[in-house]
C-alpha cells in the first residue's frame, strides 16, 4: 500500500509586527503536521526580528533547541501575528497548524490549496 503526501505551497509575506509596512514574501510549505510556523533566521533578522525565548523540539531522531518569537504573517490577504521558530539556513520555510488557526484556514486535500475553515463556537 502506497501513501501520497501532497504538499500544499503557499507564497507568505513576513513582516515586523513594530514595521508592518515593511514586508518580505517568501515560499514554503503548508505541513499540517507541524506545530509551529518556520521562517529562517535571516529573513526574521532583516527584517529586525529578535527572538523571545528558546524552545527544544524533538527531531530526526534527536532533539534541537532552537530560537523562537512572534513574526507578523500575510497569508490570502490577511495579517496576523503568529509563533515562529527561528530556522536555519537549509530549512524549508513551513506554515504550521498555529498559524493555520490563528488565520481560521484550513487545506483543502482536493484542490491543494488553503481554504476559510468552517469555524465552531462551542
Amino acid at each position: 500500500m502506497s501513501i501520497l503526501i501532497r504538499f500544499v505551497k503557499v507564497r507568505a509575506g513576513v513582516f515586523n509586527p513594530a514595521v508592518p509596512e515593511r514586508t518580505v514574501e517568501v515560499d514554503g510549505i503548508v505541513v499540517t503536521s507541524a506545530i509551529y510556523t518556520v521562517i529562517r533566521r535571516d529573513i526574521l533578522e532583516e527584517l529586525g526580528i529578535k527572538p523571545s525565548r528558546k524552545r527544544r523540539f524533538k527531531a530526526f531522531g534527536g532533539y534541537v533547541e532552537r530560537d523562537v518569537g512572534d513574526v507578523g504573517l500575510m497569508l490570502m490577504g490577511e495579517r496576523r501575528i503568529v509563533p515562529v521558530i527561528f530556522g536555519e539556513t537549509e530549512d524549508t520555510m513551513v506554515i504550521g497548524v498555529t498559524a493555520l488557526e490563528i488565520f481560521g484556514l484550513e487545506v483543502d486535500p482536493v484542490r491543494g490549496t488553503l481554504k476559510e475553515a468552517e469555524l465552531l463556537l462551542l
